[in-house]
């Protein structure tokens, strides 16, 4: 990984050779993959925007650190996957790479195609080197060499009188499927990033969820989504159930929460009941239907100050604890002869401790209690400005007040809040249950999945395969009856020779008498 030498001559064309040269290094390959790793800590520290499973997450950090907030989301580390400077940090490595394997790829190939060469002039200078004496025909020890090299699966080119041999090759082919899988994953990860979305919907039992972008409560695509392009599917969530660990050290934990669903797959297809389980998503055609959490929808009915039922149906409302302690608002915008807004928290299990606050004690409904407070005058919805709906808006509001004090009361199912001055009132109908879902599309994930499994496996073969050449050759010193037989392997890798497999080698030539190990003159005595 040697720095690339400074551009020579003089001009653009030479300061372009040098830039791709130290772009297209190993070297700055390897600084990359750091830099993107390191790119990518913040977003594993700071919350993300557009993340599906905690969507507030952001505009509650923001809320809690307004200075140092508003610099890390100018400098883009509250969306570190889709600033700037990481697609710019991601596209330098993919043509790094790029242009780091491709050639490297190319020479490993022709290496794993290339003949063994031809033995060096010295071979008492390799690792493994013997010395025999010939008695009877030279050329028959020559072809039984070659025959014994060739059912070990040796690489053997015979040469008159010398033998050259290679084994291993099958360590460069897994280097070549290391290197290319690598690009392959990179591209994999970028398909992904490109072409699929990542969404979060909350679906109260009995209510629905079709697949556009409409019904999502947050939806984060990639650049090139089409809203076209979405897998046509919707369900029904018709039932959801959680069981809960109910004594012991682990007392509260969720033991077990499914959510049965009923499909439709395809416009016009039939209804096709199903079971979302953790780890156990809904799949259609690449789209896969996460069931991520859970949490309670109080039901409740709204008159107004005219006696008017204006509105009725599950409100849900957001946990903020393992208890499932939750809090949410009811927005009432067409009550008269003011609009009526509600904030508070629902207990599964309540109880209200005098410095805690309300708190649920158990996850279950055990003794399940509504707390509100009530609000009166403009919600702002008139304005058109988003909101979230799961707060009030409180700038055009006025508090509702009981005898000098906030007006609030604790309901349990079947009671009634009345506010006064026959403002209106609430009724605490019943409890339903909603499921939190995150809709995920990643085309890439096949690629990405199929390009890691051939990178292990050409890692492992590429360090587990001893690459190795062997050399034999038969010389006739003048003057001198008998032949001289040399033979010599040298190891390519770190690891050195073969125990014994020069050895094995010339026990099975014929006509040879014992062999004579020597050192090749630099080695140390041990």
């Amino acid at each position: 990984m040697a720095t690339p030498p400074r551009p020579t001559g003089q001009g653009a064309v030479a300061w372009w050779r040098w830039a791709w040269r130290t772009l297209t290094s190993m070297r700055t390959a390897v600084l990359l993959l750091l830099a993107l790793a390191l790119a990518a800590v913040p977003g594993s520290l700071l919350p993300q925007r557009g993340v599906a499973f905690d969507p507030g997450a952001v505009s509650r950090f923001l809320a809690d650190n307004p200075v140092l907030g508003t610099w890390l989301d100018r400098l883009g580390f509250l969306e570190v996957y889709s600033s700037p400077w990481f697609a710019a940090i991601y596209l330098l490595l993919m043509v790094s790479m790029t242009g780091c394997v491709l050639p490297r790829a190319a020479r490993l190939w022709r290496s794993a195609r290339a003949e063994p060469p031809r033995a060096p002039t010295n071979l008492a200078r390799l690792d493994d080197h013997r010395q025999a004496t010939v008695r009877g025909d030279p050329s028959r020890a020559v072809e039984v060499a070659a025959s014994y090299l060739r059912a070990r699966r040796f690489r053997v080119v015979v040469d008159g009188a010398s033998v050259r041999a290679e084994k291993g090759y099958l360590r460069e082919v897994g280097n070549l499927v290391f290197h290319l899988s690598l690009l392959v994953l990179l591209l994999g990860v970028a398909v992904g990033s490109l072409f699929g979305f990542e969404g979060r919907v909350i679906v109260v039992e009995g209510g629905s969820f079709t697949n556009t972008r409409l019904q999502y409560d947050e939806f984060t695509p990639g650049p090139l989504t089409s809203d076209t392009a979405l897998t046509p599917f919707s369900f029904t969530l018709d039932d959801f159930a959680a069981e809960f660990e109910p004594s012991g050290p682990q007392r509260g934990s969720a033991r077990d929460f499914r959510a049965e669903a009923t499909v439709l797959r395809a416009p016009g297809g039939g209804p096709e009941e199903v079971t979302i389980e953790v780890n156990h998503p809904l799949r259609v055609e690449g789209t896969k239907v996460f069931l991520t959490g859970h949490g309670y929808a109080p039901v409740v009915s709204v008159r107004d100050g005219r006696g008017q039922v204006v509105f009725t149906g599950p409100v849900v409302f957001v946990p903020f604890d393992g208890n499932l302690s939750s809090e949410g608002v009811i927005k009432v915008p067409d009550a008269r002869p003011t609009q009526l807004g509600f904030e508070g928290f629902f207990l599964p299990t309540g109880s209200v401790d005098p410095t805690a606050g309300p708190r649920s004690l158990y996850p279950d409904l055990l003794d399940p209690q509504l707390l509100l407070t009530a609000y009166t005058g403009d919600l702002g919805l008139a304005d058109g400005a988003p909101q979230s709906v799961y707060r009030l808006e409180k700038a055009a509001l006025d508090q509702v007040m009981s005898d000098g004090a906030p007006f609030a009361r604790a309901l349990r199912p079947g009671e009634v809040m009345t506010l006064p001055d026959g403002q209106g009132t609430l009724t605490f109908e019943s409890v339903s249950r909603f499921a939190n879902f995150q809709v995920a599309h990643d085309p890439g994930k096949e690629i990405s999945l199929a390009a890691a499994v051939a990178l292990l496996l050409g890692l492992t073969v590429s360090l587990s395969v001893r690459r190795r050449r062997v050399w034999i050759r038969v010389t006739r010193p003048a003057g001198d009856a008998a032949c001289t037989l040399e033979a010599a392997t040298f190891a390519m890798t770190r690891r050195g020779p073969v125990p014994d497999e020069l050895t094995a080698v010339l026990a099975a030539l014929p006509c040879i008498e014992p062999p004579t190990a020597t050192r090749p003159p630099h080695a140390r005595e041990d």
